[in-house]
Parts: C-alpha cells; sequence; structure tokens
C-alpha cells in the first residue's frame, strides 16, 4: 500500500470514528491528586518543623522533643535552600484543578504559598543581618525560654542540651553579621541600638525577673537549678556579654544610616518580595501605598462621623490628639489598663457563642510584657500549647500606662484574644479533622488580616464599651491602613522616621511612643505591616460577595467557621474557597 493510500485509509476511519462508528474507548478520567497533595504537605511539615525545633515547644505539640535550636550556620542554610527547591518542584508538579478534597486543597496551598514566598525572599539575605528588636533572637529565645519544659528527667535534660547550646549558636550569629557587613547586607543604625539596650537590660536583669533563668525557677529539682544557673551565670552571660561588645564595637560603626531596606543590596527587589511573603498577595509597593491613603480617608470619614455626633467637633486630627493626651482619656496606671482590657476579653468570651459555630477550648491570659522588653515592644499575642499545658498569652504593652489612651485598648485586646487572634490560633490547634500543616504554618495576611476584621466585628458584637472605644477601633483601622503609606513609604519612596511618625500621629489615636515603637518597627521589618490591611480586605471582600450570592441562606457562624477551619492559608486561596462554598447547591 502506498504512503498516500495509507494516509486516505488512516482518514476514513478518522472520519467514520469522529461520525459514532466503533472506535477505541476513550482514555480513563485522570486520578485526584489529593493523596500526591497531602504527601507533600506531610514533607514539607516534617522538614519544616525539623529545620525549625523551637515550633515544637511554642506550639506545645505533643510528642516531640525541645533539645535543639535552630541551625542558623550558612551550610545549613544552603542544605534548607535545596531542600525548598525539590519541594517546590514537586508542588508545582500537582495538579490543583484535581485535587478533590477541601482539607488536601488548603493543606497544599499553604505548602505552596509557603516555598514559593520563601523562594521568592531569599533575595532579602535576612540570615546576614537579623538585628531586630522585633524579630531578633534574644526576643523570640527570650520568651521561648519562659515555655521550655522542666519538671522532669527528660525535660531537664532537654533544656540543658539546648540552651547549653546558646554560646555556639550566638558565635555564629556574629559570624553571620560579619559575613553581611562585607556583602551589603546590614540593619540600620536605629535598630542595632535598641537591640543594644535589649542585651544589657537582660544582662542587668535580677534571677528572679530573667528569662534566663526561668527554666531554674520554674523547677524544684535543686540538682538541676544548680546546674541550669551555673550555666547561665558563666557561659550563657559570657556570651551574651561578647554579643553585646559585638554590637556596639563593631557591628554598630559599620550599620547602615539609611532606614529603608533599599540601602542593601537587592533591596528593591527585597521589599517586593517582602510584601508578597507577609501577605500572600502579589500586590508591588505602589499599589499598596495608594490603598492606604484610600483606606485612611474613608475611616477618617467614619471617625468624623462620630466626631460631630459624640463630641461635637469635625476636626478628627485635633480630636485624636485630644484623646491622645487630655487627661480624662488616659489610664490611671498599669492596673488601669490591664483591667480594662480583661473586662473587654470578658464581654468577647460571652458573645462569641452567636458569632461560631465552634470554639476555643483553650483561655488566653492577659499579661504586661517582661521588663527587658516593654520599652520597645508593641502588643502580641503567643499562642497556647496545643497539649493543653498553657493558654495562650497576649502580651500587653503597659509602659508607661499613665501616658496612654483608652480609646485603642479595646479594639487592640479584640485583636490580640478574641474575637481574633487567640480565637483563631487556638482553633487551628484543637481541631484535628485538617491537615497539621494549617497548625503549625503561619502567614500574616491570614492571621493578621483575621486580628484586624475582628475588631471591626467587634463592633458588629456590640462589644465596645462607648463611643471614644468606637473612635479607637477606627483610629486602629486607620492605624493599619497607615502602616500601608507608611511601610512603603519608607522602604520605596524615602520617607525619613519623623515624616512616617508625623503622618501617623496625624491620622491615629495611638500615643506617641507607641507610634515611635511602630515606626521602628516597620524600618527593621519590611513589608510585615503591610499584611494586616491587606489581609482584612481581603476577608471582608469574601464575606460580602458570600452574603451578596447567598442571600438570606448567608449564615455568619457558617462563614466563620469555613473561614477558620483550615487554619492560615493564603488569603487569595481562602476568596476562592469562599466563592466555591457560597456558590454551592443547597
Amino acid at each position: 500500500m502506498s504512503r498516500l493510500s495509507c494516509f486516505a485509509t488512516v482518514l476514513v476511519l478518522a472520519v467514520t470514528s469522529a461520525c459514532g462508528r466503533p472506535s477505541e474507548k476513550p482514555a480513563p478520567a485522570p486520578e485526584p491528586q489529593d493523596a500526591r497533595a497531602i504527601e507533600l504537605a506531610d514533607r514539607y511539615l516534617a522538614a519544616y518543623l525539623e529545620r525549625n525545633p523551637e515550633t515544637n515547644t511554642f506550639y506545645g505539640i505533643p510528642n516531640t522533643h525541645h533539645d535543639r535550636l535552630f541551625d542558623n550556620s550558612l551550610d545549613a542554610e544552603k542544605v534548607w535552600e535545596a531542600k525548598e527547591d525539590g519541594l517546590l518542584a514537586d508542588a508545582r508538579a500537582i495538579d490543583l484543578s484535581r485535587v478533590q478534597s477541601g482539607s488536601a486543597r488548603a493543606a497544599y496551598a499553604i505548602a505552596r504559598e509557603a516555598l514559593e514566598s520563601s523562594v521568592e525572599s531569599r533575595v532579602c539575605r535576612n540570615e546576614l543581618w537579623n538585628v531586630s528588636q522585633m524579630t531578633g533572637w534574644q526576643v523570640d529565645d527570650g520568651y521561648l525560654l519562659t515555655i521550655q519544659p522542666v519538671g522532669t528527667p527528660e525535660a531537664r535534660r532537654e533544656a540543658l542540651a539546648r540552651w547549653g547550646a546558646l554560646p555556639a549558636y550566638l558565635d555564629t550569629e556574629i559570624a553571620n553579621l560579619r559575613v553581611g557587613i562585607a556583602s551589603g547586607y546590614t540593619s540600620p543604625k536605629l535598630a542595632v541600638r535598641i537591640v543594644i539596650d535589649q542585651i544589657a537590660a537582660l544582662l542587668r536583669s535580677t534571677p528572679a525577673d530573667s528569662p534566663f533563668l526561668s527554666p531554674a525557677n520554674r523547677d524544684t529539682d535543686a540538682p538541676f537549678k544548680k546546674e541550669f544557673t551555673a550555666l547561665y551565670q558563666t557561659r550563657i552571660r559570657r556570651s551574651l556579654q561578647a554579643y553585646h561588645d559585638f554590637l556596639v564595637k563593631e557591628y554598630l560603626p559599620a550599620a547602615r544610616e539609611t532606614i529603608s531596606v533599599t540601602a542593601n543590596r537587592d533591596g528593591a527587589a527585597c521589599y517586593a518580595a517582602s510584601i508578597r511573603e507577609f501577605s500572600t498577595l502579589p500586590v508591588p509597593p505602589e499599589e499598596v501605598h495608594k490603598i492606604g491613603l484610600a483606606e485612611v480617608e474613608r475611616l477618617t470619614g467614619e471617625m468624623r462621623t462620630i466626631a460631630e455626633r459624640s463630641f461635637h467637633t469635625q476636626d478628627v486630627t485635633g480630636l485624636l490628639q485630644d484623646v491622645r493626651t487630655g487627661k480624662e482619656y488616659l489610664f490611671k496606671n498599669r492596673e488601669d489598663l490591664i483591667a480594662y482590657s480583661q473586662s473587654a476579653l470578658a464581654r468577647a468570651k460571652a458573645a462569641i457563642p452567636q458569632w461560631f459555630g465552634v470554639l476555643p477550648k483553650s483561655d488566653v491570659a492577659i499579661e504586661p510584657y517582661p521588663k527587658f522588653r516593654e520599652k520597645n515592644a508593641s502588643n502580641e499575642y503567643n499562642a497556647p500549647a496545643e497539649d493543653g499545658s498553657r493558654p495562650g498569652l497576649f502580651y500587653i504593652n503597659a509602659y508607661q500606662a499613665e501616658k496612654k489612651s483608652r480609646a485603642p485598648s479595646e479594639s487592640t485586646t479584640f485583636h490580640e484574644t478574641i474575637p481574633g487572634h487567640h480565637l483563631q490560633i487556638a482553633i487551628a490547634l484543637e481541631r484535628k479533622e485538617g491537615h497539621a500543616i494549617g497548625r503549625y504554618i503561619n502567614n500574616s495576611g491570614f492571621a493578621e488580616g483575621w486580628g484586624l476584621y475582628a475588631e471591626q466585628l467587634a463592633d458588629e458584637m456590640k462589644l465596645y464599651s462607648g463611643d471614644l472605644d468606637r473612635l479607637g477601633m477606627l483610629s486602629s483601622q486607620a492605624f493599619r491602613a497607615a502602616r500601608l503609606v507608611v511601610d512603603t513609604g519608607i522602604h520605596s519612596k524615602n520617607w525619613t522616621r519623623d515624616q512616617a511618625i508625623a503622618y501617623m500621629l496625624a491620622h491615629t489615636a495611638e500615643a506617641s511612643d507607641d507610634i515611635a515603637s511602630e515606626v521602628d518597627r516597620y524600618i527593621v521589618w519590611p513589608g510585615q505591616a503591610t499584611a494586616y490591611m491587606l489581609g482584612k480586605l481581603q476577608i471582608v471582600k469574601a464575606r460580602e460577595e458570600a452574603r451578596q450570592a447567598m442571600g438570606a441562606q448567608f449564615d455568619i457562624k457558617a462563614f466563620h467557621d469555613r473561614v477558620l477551619e483550615d487554619g492560615a492559608v493564603p488569603v487569595s486561596f481562602l476568596a476562592d474557597k469562599i466563592h466555591a462554598w457560597a456558590m454551592a447547591p443547597r
């Protein structure tokens, strides 16, 4: 048969097949990739926990060890980056459209976003300039020491092993910082000075106040107390002093004067990657800045309504200054400030059953910061232990409480506790139906977006005491909107520190000292502060679209349960998930 005749025969067969005549059976539909997605999340989570052993302690993960510190060597960083690259290649080989289970899709989304954002942010070389009053080892370890398990022979052995490794860890930190200096990556002098003060305060701490003696102070075993105390008074104190002296004599003179991260090598690319890493949204800095300006303007209008109704003025800036400094609006002392937040928390606990179907079992406590941190710290939430051994903890800044206004206090409490971070994180830890990756891998876009959404939700729940507190809530919302303006101003528009502080003072009711500390935070932690408002806007948008699609069938309790059920998913994934939920047939 000629080639032409063969071709004609094939063509006839193709046509007859197309016309419905007998043909081969169609290929079977591809199998769903749920198992591959779950296996990827399993491998990533296992690798992450191995790389970050402190996570076991932070979350109180049952049946884990608490005997190691993070390996901060540059060789270990290279090994981890290679592992991330392999995992990301595997993630990209999975077709998400063929992953059918909701929990598997969520687990995949968390793992892939964590990998992609981490790889993209490598350009920052954060390991070479981690001198920070917000994310430095002295902050993380200063808290970790206070929750280090003790009380059993095994726990004591692990405590001695972990903290006996701290001197070598600090030697490596110093070596990394020297590489950073030589390579064009340094922290700003402003942050270095704050860290120097923090380390000096730690060295001055009494045995009762020092977090480094917390394991010994909390244990009753005399030999352990003696051995751990000796470890601190000899090797650890010498290392703290050596690190302090290195910062003073060598690092501070070499640190950058410029506050913008763009002063570092590849700083502009670092900043764009940081916004994506923290928000889980690919929003360019210029767009972030514009969103912030628009939200500040909108929220100022809402504050003006309250100003006219309850304070008989249209001057929002002047009113914010009054409630920031007016004696009638200030706390009397530390106890007054803490009690005000505790009262707000009690109201929130009573109200949440009407707004959430799934409720947290673990409690949350409110405590002032330890002394070495209180001067420069913003408010902070720490998760409860998954094993039930400790509650969640809201560290409240009670430093110079008599200078702080009551106005933003309640909204901050709702943000950090209930219905904010504590409710969100405790539910993630306690809910075992989803993948474990949702319990331990976090992102600021979801977590801080939820916290800011919770402040607005508390208003809908009628939790605020009055218009002063509602003004404080709107001021706090404007505060997060102003962060979009200020963070991008500093890191993409060459704003000065004074310019950033002045903008924040003009648009919020926060105390001036707190605003200064906040701006210093944005300087040393580029991009993180943008996650709050960007995440919150996505949650609000998803809720309103679901409400419109579902009409009378929309249930706020069901909405909240859907948002929180998988842990801290990327907010872009959350939007798609809520859309699918709202459009599902009922």
